[in-house]
């Protein structure tokens, strides 16, 4: 899934896929999006975010 993470971001990397042979061709390194919901000033939101962000936002107790 591409896009941004919309807490830090992040965005796809790009890099090459090599063959047996080492031939190159351009491919991209998609990020881990997930939808999460935080609290922010007593409202819901749901942003997209990386797994590692997720994981770092529920052991603070920001996810909902």
């Amino acid at each position: 899934m591409p896009g941004r993470d919309q807490l830090t971001g992040q965005k796809a990397l790009s890099g090459n896929k090599r063959s047996h042979a080492l031939n190159a061709t351009k491919r991209t390194f998609d990020l881990n999006l997930q939808k999460v919901t935080i609290n922010d000033n007593g409202s819901n939101k749901t942003i997209r975010v990386t797994a590692k962000n997720a994981r770092t936002l529920k052991k603070y107790g920001l996810v909902k």
